[in-house]
């Protein structure tokens, strides 16, 4: 019998793994695979809720935890954090010698196991890659983990060609959807009364799903964009709403802290959760009148719900839209018509249609299949694949 093949997933947030989860099964569950897993990031961070012990609740037993000290969010804590993840990844990868390392998405932490990797000779397998996202340093990060990449997950076929525009082989790269949809069809969701228990609040409609992170490129005072949302939420006094847990990016805090003091002014109607769990998270999306804020979850997971998003500012900018995107500037009076149309009888009628660009809930076992039969050999040697003009 041939020695299984070992394949690392890289995981450093709540939110990516949460897309990873089916990935990670799928790998767990196949007897030619070795499963092996390296924990990251705010996984291992207090105020983001230790949540590595969601990892080993679900049965999943973590290989390396590389703490990178999350406790200064600016750029020069950020550096200081991505530079303790280069350094504790290289030593995770020397320790486990994997065959394959796989990363999902575009934040500074993946940056660094990429880096890591790269050093390591160590083939990476990237998904979601090929996307923008125009108002955060994630964007460059993103094309940056491609071109030290070597098999490419995309999930859309407009990403597939701009990651053969990057210069990468056409026959490394898979349109093979968002492995975060097949939540959708794979897991059993909370009810509304279990997640109303939860929150300990009545969730009777409407109800808003609010999630906002900085915009890491921006310049603006994240504070006076928070205060114009919370202007137009004053104007829906009957809207339950939902907050999660902000990113952990520069001037994160500040968000955060402003979110906490704005339910403590409105207990009776809102809650701020650090983190909802996937369940619940998912749960919330499908109970929501509709979704607030410049998250990715808006712009991929509810168009599958068929609920409006109102998408606020430039964070997201560039992503391919479901037509039950609303665009949105970061002002009051935008934010409030934005959540008037998404209410309205007519755009509501519209969302029997929508369809996510984004695929049907059936990649997790796609990308493990390719990740167990691609060919390594020569795989770390790359050529620069030039399109025809």
């Amino acid at each position: 019998m041939s020695e299984k093949r070992k394949i690392c997933v890289v995981t450093g947030s709540r939110a990516d793994y949460g897309l990873l989860y089916w990935l990670i099964w799928e790998i767990d569950n196949d007897p030619q695979l070795r499963l092996q897993l390296i924990a990251t990031g705010a996984h291992l961070a207090p105020e983001f809720d230790l949540t590595y012990r969601i990892i080993e609740r679900d049965g999943f037993a973590i290989d390396e935890k590389v703490d990178i000290q999350l406790g200064d969010d600016t750029p020069v804590g950020i550096s200081r954090s991505l530079a303790r993840a280069v350094s504790g990844i290289g030593q995770a990868l020397e320790n486990l010698r994997p065959d394959v390392l796989v990363l999902l998405g575009d934040r500074y932490e993946i940056l660094a196991a990429a880096t890591a990797a790269l050093v390591a000779r160590v083939p990476v397998a990237h998904i979601h890659g090929g996307e923008s996202t125009e108002g955060l340093i994630d964007e460059a990060i993103r094309h940056s983990v491609t071109k030290m990449s070597h098999l490419h997950f995309v999930t859309a076929k407009a990403y597939r060609e701009r990651v053969i525009q990057l210069g990468e082989s056409p026959e490394r790269v898979f349109n093979l959807g968002a492995p975060g949809l097949d939540n959708l069809k794979r897991l059993s969701l909370p009810t509304r009364k279990a997640l109303e228990e939860k929150l300990s609040l009545d969730l009777s409609p409407p109800v808003f799903l609010v999630t906002y992170h900085p915009v890491t490129l921006s310049e603006d005072d994240p504070a006076q964009a928070m205060g114009q949302v919370f202007s137009a939420l004053d104007k829906f006094q009957e809207a339950k709403i939902i907050f999660t847990g902000v990113n952990a990016d520069t001037r994160s805090r500040p968000i955060a802290e402003l979110i906490k003091a704005f339910v403590a002014d409105n207990r009776e109607r809102s809650r701020y959760v650090v983190n909802l769990g996937q369940k619940l998270y998912l749960s919330a999306l499908k109970h929501a009148t509709l979704v607030l804020g410049n998250s990715s979850s808006g712009i991929i997971e509810a168009p599958s719900f068929k609920i409006p998003t109102i998408n606020l500012g430039d964070r997201q900018r560039g992503r391919l839209r479901a037509d039950s995107v609303i665009d949105c500037a970061e002002d009051s009076g935008s934010i409030e018509n934005a959540v008037r149309q998404a209410m309205s009888e007519n755009f509501r009628k519209k969302l029997a249609k929508t369809r996510s660009p984004y695929g049907q809930g059936d990649s997790s076992l796609k990308i493990k299949n390719k990740l167990k039969t691609a060919d390594l050999d020569g795989i770390l040697m790359k050529r620069f694949h030039t399109v025809a003009s």
